[in-house]
């Protein structure tokens, strides 16, 4: 700091210096003096400042003398605290290497022992050795028999004995397993009808459209009847007008065929114009609504029943069967009941809901091509599915849903098992008087016919079996068997009947004596 304020002081002056050099002469007396006075000024705030200077240095120098005395002692005191604790250090692994040297000592003596014990029980185990091996040639000797050859006896008789124990055990749990398995499918067959409801409905080949008048009547037949042809060339629907009064009857096998002439009558009955030409037009707008309902329908059956991606085509079909009957039971509501059973039955077993649904819902869409393509709707719904994408299980279930084709998997047994409840189930499906007396008359005569030694033939249970008694001396029970099977394969060949039909072949022996 001294030097620096030299520097200043110079500096100082050697401005006055030039400040005097470029006075004037003629003032350079008088300016002489000023820097004199000037210089003297500069030289004692000089010594004034190298004054202050020398004492603040003073007092920093003695303030980093303290400072650095301070050091010194915490340094020594740090040190000090080190070696102490290093001496402590030192002094505790002193210690422990002792007391390792005395786990090390014991260690080797125990190791000492225990080679000595593993050397006696080595001598032991030679021992005992030599007289198991000693006491198994006395015992050989003695029995008669090697060691191999009584362990082979002993073997099998634990084997019998545990056979002996094990046929009534398994019998048990044999017989108990299938108890238990009949009443678990009682118990889901009857949960399965409780759960689902659905209203009777009955079989119908005719329509029944109402008139506004009898004066209708006329313009519907037309000149010489050229209304009346026409409408039936057109729709292929037999229109038939009697003397019931405002209304005639259409006929069709077909019943989406005459779901299509019912509409278009209606829409011609509406409209008052009644003509070829207007037949032919109202008939293509029925015919394509009526394809729009079938859709429709359809469509709704899939959301009731909670299947999708469905194919097009094979919605169209489902659809069409809104318009069928069999038996007096509505085929699409046949199914969407057969759909829902099969679905609970699936879920109580826990197997896929959606799967055993879909093959329920698709058996009899084979019924919806019968009026076009000739044979079993079973095999037909078979291929058309196949057709339209469905899978091998589905197609498997509505070929296999008649024992058409033998049975391979669990979905298409649930789907026989819901076909058979839907239409078995009371109300769900009926006949005439008439039909019904001609089936059970047709039941006792096939069971009668062509079968010899039949004595006595008995339909039962409304049609739902055949008891058939035959003659014990000319029938024995192997020809039992094959007339119960020969009656049952004639009634699937010739009858269409819902659910199945028991054939009970009896064969009685009776004994008579007279005590005199």
């Amino acid at each position: 700091m001294v030097s620096v304020l030299l520097s200043v002081a110079l500096l100082v002056a050697l401005v006055a210096l030039a400040v005097l050099g470029w006075r004037s002469r003629t003032g350079r007396r008088r300016e002489h003096d000023e820097a004199a006075a000037a210089l003297a000024k500069a030289e004692a705030d000089v010594a004034r400042t190298l004054e202050k200077a020398r004492v603040q240095a003073q007092e920093i120098v003695d303030a980093g003398r303290a400072e650095a005395e301070a050091e010194a002692r915490a340094v020594r005191e740090e040190s000090r605290t080190l070696r102490e604790d290093l001496e402590r250090r030192e002094a505790r692994l002193a210690e422990r290497e002792q007391r390792l040297d005395g786990e090390v000592r014991r260690l080797e003596e125990w190791s000492g022992r225990l080679a000595d014990t593993k050397r006696g029980l080595e001598q032991r185990r030679a021992e005992l050795g030599r007289v198991e091996e000693e006491r198994r040639r006395v015992l050989e000797r003695a029995a008669g028999l090697t060691a191999e050859e009584a362990k082979g006896e002993l073997v099998a008789a634990i084997e019998n004995q545990a056979k002996r124990e094990a046929i009534p055990l398994t019998r048990e749990i044999e017989n108990a397993a299938r108890a238990e398995g009949d009443k678990r499918a009682r118990k889901i067959v009857t949960l399965a009808i409780q759960r689902v409801a659905s209203e009777q409905t009955a079989e119908s080949v005719v329509s029944v459209l109402h008139l506004p008048s009898d004066e209708m009547k006329g313009r519907i037949i037309g000149r010489e009847g050229r209304n009346i042809r026409a409408f039936e060339t057109t729709t292929g629907v037999n229109l038939i007008i009697d003397d019931t009064p405002e209304a005639v009857l259409l006929s069709c096998f077909d019943p989406v065929r005459r779901e299509v002439g019912r509409l278009t009558l209606e829409k011609l009955v509406l409209d008052g114009r009644i003509h070829p030409q207007r037949i032919e037009e109202v008939y293509e707008r029925s015919r394509r609504d009526v394809e729009q309902l079938c859709v429709r329908a359809g469509e709704d059956a899939l959301v009731e029943v909670g299947v999708t991606d469905m194919h097009p085509e094979l919605i169209a079909l489902l659809g069409r069967l809104r318009y069928r009957t069999s038996y007096g039971q509505n085929v699409l509501k046949h199914l969407i009941e057969s759909a829902h059973l099969a679905g609970i039955m699936a879920s109580e077993l826990g197997l896929p809901v959606e799967l055993a649904k879909r093959c329920t819902l698709l058996h009899d869409i084979g019924k919806a091509l019968t009026h076009e393509v000739e044979g079993s709707h079973a095999l037909i719904g078979a291929e058309v599915a196949k057709r339209y994408g469905e899978n091998d299980d589905v197609v498997h279930a509505i070929e296999a849903h008649h024992n058409e084709v033998e049975v391979r998997t669990v979905e298409a047994v649930l789907t026989q098992a819901a076909d058979a409840i839907s239409g078995s189930r009371p109300g769900a499906r009926r006949e005439s008087l008439e039909a019904y007396v001609k089936r059970l008359e047709r039941l006792e005569q096939i069971a009668r016919d062509k079968h010899e030694g039949v004595e006595k033939v008995f339909a039962m249970q409304a049609g739902r079996e055949i008891r058939v008694m035959v003659k014990p001396d000319s029938v024995d029970d192997v020809q039992a068997q094959v007339i119960a099977r020969d009656i049952a394969k004639q009634v699937e060949d010739e009858l269409t009947y819902p659910g199945q039909i028991r054939v009970t072949v009896v064969r009685e022996s009776r004994a008579t004596e007279f005590a005199r």
